[in-house]
């Protein structure tokens, strides 16, 4: 079986519709549980005007059965609530016509809006923004909180927190991710350090004063993988590589690091490289005492070596670049009449990288369902465990 989800709905549209194929059957799912995470996604210091209309939730309407995944397709829809203001603009009705004053011919720098209405011909950039807009990555959200429920049934989880906003870092976090977590979602900008939180709000502050935006650095670690997902044997079957295009394909993402990331080019070999060690199991009685088997004292790679995760953390950075709608337009050129204007301003946030974090998590536990059903199997939650029991069992023989 392969997992796979589409997604549909326009930004202004009815709703958006998440389709999900792929996951087993007997997986318990409630809408609760999905929209805890848009929650967290609508959160976080900066967010714009349509974060207070919005109050995301997630409808389940096909594939679960009384609390429980059927093994079929899983049907996922968030209502607009903005849709009752455009429901003219946005109808599917032949009949209904836009006035001319809500047609866009601006297009904003840093946006979709020029490249989509060349690609597709359009004459109003609205059919282009409307789908390109983060108001999208809601569902995925809602996607991915599908797929966390699958992993947690493994003892995976996925966690994110904001390492960086507007040239300010977060300094000497936890690497516990229980720890992490709990500092992350008692900060205004989901950072795991205090000060740092402080700082970036100030900072965040700055921004909006002057009509501009910010960007920054958000991590995303999945905790307790099994070695072998992914594969060396393939180009595209290599684990890194989705990671990094499910994680550019969040709009603003603009940059991917996998454990050390760049820092690796700055050192030697020596220092970069996580060294293998192995011990036997030790036995306290009849109880297992400390390591046993392979295991490194180090995480430089990140949890990936070959493009196949090694039973470490996995560890991904994301880097977003300040938002492209600006308080303070800057220039552009109306596409019919070729005149230059200040680029129109669609509401918009001043930072959202803490929302960001949460998109990532979504992206990424997709990524890693999809794997574990890919190397796991099974039609149900039950055949699948079987499975990966019997693959740990191997392992730890290894």
């Amino acid at each position: 079986m392969t997992l796979r989800y589409l997604t549909g709905g326009e930004s202004h549209g009815r709703l958006l519709l998440g389709i999900v194929e792929g996951i087993p059957s007997g997986l318990p799912l409630t809408a609760e549980a999905i929209n805890t995470d848009l929650a967290r996604r609508q959160k976080g210091y900066g967010r714009g005007g349509r974060m207070r209309i919005e109050k995301d939730q997630a409808e389940i309407v096909a594939g679960v059965r009384h609390g429980k995944t059927l093994g079929g397709p899983i049907g996922l829809i968030i209502q607009n609530k903005d849709w009752e203001n455009w429901q003219q603009v946005m109808s599917v009705s032949p009949e209904e016509e836009v006035s001319e004053k809500r047609v866009v011919t601006k297009p904003r720098p840093g946006h979709a809006d020029l490249v989509g209405a060349i690609k597709y011909g359009h004459q109003d950039i609205r059919n282009v923004l409307e789908k390109a807009s983060a108001r999208e990555t809601a569902i995925r959200v809602a996607v991915g909180a599908v797929a966390k429920q699958l992993l947690g049934e493994f003892g995976i989880k996925v966690i994110s927190h904001v390492v960086e906003i507007g040239g300010v870092r977060a300094s000497g976090q936890s690497t516990d991710p229980d720890t992490i977590v709990r500092q992350a979602e008692a900060s205004e900008v989901r950072c795991a350090d205090p000060q740092a939180t402080g700082q970036m709000v100030a900072r965040i502050k700055e921004a909006k004063l002057k009509g501009d935006t910010l960007g920054g650095v958000f991590e995303v670690v999945v905790t307790q993988p099994p070695i072998g997902l992914g594969s060396y044997s393939q180009w595209d079957r290599r684990l890194n590589a989705r990671l990094a295009m499910a994680l550019m394909s969040i709009q603003a993402i603009k940059g991917v690091e996998i454990g050390l990331g760049f820092e690796v080019a700055r050192r030697f070999g020596s220092e970069v490289h996580d060294e293998i060690f192995y011990t036997r199991t030790r036995l306290k009685g009849q109880k297992k005492e400390g390591i046993t088997g392979f295991y490194r004292k180090t995480n430089n790679a990140g949890g990936i070596e070959g493009g196949v995760t090694n039973g470490q953390d996995i560890v991904l950075r994301a880097a977003m670049k300040p938002i492209a709608t600006l308080y303070s337009p800057l220039k552009s050129v109306d596409i019919l009449t070729k005149e230059a204007f200040e680029a129109t301003v669609e509401r918009s946030d001043v930072c959202s990288v803490p929302a960001a974090g949460v998109v990532g998590e979504a992206v990424v536990a997709f990524e890693i369902a999809a794997e574990m059903i890919h190397k796991f199997g099974g039609d149900s939650l039950t055949e699948m465990k079987r499975n990966y029991e019997a693959y740990l069992e191997t392992v730890k023989n290894f």
